[in-house]
Order: C-alpha cells, then structure tokens, then sequence
C-alpha cells in the first residue's frame, strides 16, 4: 500500500463530469453575474415547465404515427391550477373518461401505456414519441408483449394509471409521465411500472427508469431497461421492491415460464 499522497484535482475539472452548479466562483460575497443569470434562467425554465400547456391532441397523433391506438382521458383536475394544487384530484379519472373507457375496454392486454402530462408537459412532447418508437421493437418478437391502446391522460399523477389499467384489464401498467422539473433538467421524463394495477397501490409496488432526456438517460438505455422490468414482471407478477432491475446482468424470463431459482 502506497503512502503517496493522492493528487489534488482541481474543482474546475468537476465541470466536464456534471451538469451540477460547481465551481462557480464568486464577487464579493456573492456569486459572479453569469452564474447568476444561468441560475435565473434555469429557475424560470423549471416553473415555465411546471404551467405549459399540454398538447394532447398532437401526442395522440404522434403514437397513432407509430401504429398503436391512442385514446385522450382526463383526471378530475379541472385545469393546471387545481391539478398542482389538489394531487389527489390527478390521481382520479373525471366521470366522463371513466365512462369512456369502460365502454370501449376490449380483450384485456398485457401492458398498458399511459402517457401523462405530470409535472413537465414539455418532457412528455419531447421525448415520449421518440421513447416508445425505441421500446415497441424490444416487446415485440417471438415473445411479444400484447399491447392494448395507449392511453394520453391529461392533468395526470402516476397513480392515475393505476384506475386505468383496471378498467381496462391490464396485468401491467407503463406510465410515462413528466418529472419534476429540476434546475439542469425541465424536461426529464420518467417511466413507472405497476403489476396489477388498481387503485391504492402504492410506490413500493411500482418500478421507476427516470431521468430520461437527452442529458441523461438516452432512449436507447431506458427503452432496454423498460422492456426488461416488463418482461421479468409478467413472468413473476411482480412489480415494485420485489423486482430488482438486472436488465445489465441476464435476459428477462420468458412470459408465462417459471422463475430461475
């Protein structure tokens, strides 16, 4: 064992490794204007996220473009200023969608997509498309995956999904639904899956791939890590703190096979 001391690193070179404010410097006793500034724009880039609107007529057309059904349903939140004040309203379809899909339930599907506005409109119109182009190739094969219509909820909390999936009959549930809006990230999407869903689930039974965008999580990754919690889920019908993600390390189950020992 070397008793050579360690060389120091400058805290500059942290910059190249991270999108995180260090290294900023200072004036006085306060931060330098460009900092500033980049801290102000960041800040309102996230609220600006919070309040956009959520075009889902256009997103119904993007998935139709990729060859998959999609129908539009609403939560219980009258409108953006309610849903971010009343989460519990999210979580809740309107009388009228209920109704909707109730009626319109055909032969029930593996997975069920749902693609919700949560806490980043701009999130979901920026990558959700490109993410389920990405996905759809890695359900489908000799295996494949059923998939009924995708389901474009607006005024969404993940557990919105949880109501769907079981009016329509799901065993699974893939939400895709916006972030939190962060200061170096205003549109990361996120990715929640729920064996069974129904209402009063809870997060523990849900598995999340998050942080989704181009500076973070690529396609490509996220779509191999969904299509292998999917796959392992239906075949041990478990989602949640029971199913650890090791899409790095060996092949999903077959669906409908027994789990390895």
């Amino acid at each position: 064992m070397s008793d050579e001391p360690v060389p120091a690193r400058p805290i500059v070179d942290l910059k190249s490794f991270t999108p995180a404010r260090v290294a900023l410097g200072r004036s006085g006793a306060s931060l330098p204007t460009r900092p500033l500034l980049d801290f102000t724009l960041a800040h309102a880039r996230a609220r600006d996220a919070v309040h956009a609107a959520f075009d889902a007529p256009g997103l119904v057309a993007e998935v139709r473009a990729l060859g998959l059904g999609a129908v539009e349903v609403h939560s219980r939140a009258a409108d953006r200023r309610e849903y971010l004040r009343r989460p519990d309203l999210g979580r809740q379809l309107d009388a009228g969608s209920a109704a909707a899909l109730g009626e319109s339930a055909a032969t029930p599907s593996q997975l069920a997509i749902v693609v919700g506005d949560g806490l980043s409109a701009a999130a979901v119109h920026a990558h959700a498309a490109a993410l389920l182009q990405s996905l759809l190739p890695r359900l489908g094969g000799g295996d494949a995956v059923t998939i009924g219509q995708v389901i474009v909820a607006s005024g969404a909390r993940v557990a919105l999904g949880d109501e769907i999936g079981a009016i329509i009959g799901a065993r699974m549930m893939l939400m895709l639904i916006g972030e939190r809006p962060g200061l170096s990230a205003p549109d990361s999407l996120g990715a929640y899956l729920t064996y069974a869903p129904k209402p009063g689930r809870t997060d523990a039974e849900r598995n999340c791939v998050s942080n989704i965008h181009k500076a973070g999580l690529g396609y490509d990754e996220a779509a191999h890590k969904i299509a292998w919690l999917v796959r392992e889920g239906l075949a041990r019908q478990v989602t949640g703190v029971a199913l650890k993600d090791e899409s790095a390390e060996r092949a999903p189950c077959r669906i409908g096979t027994a789990v390895p020992e």
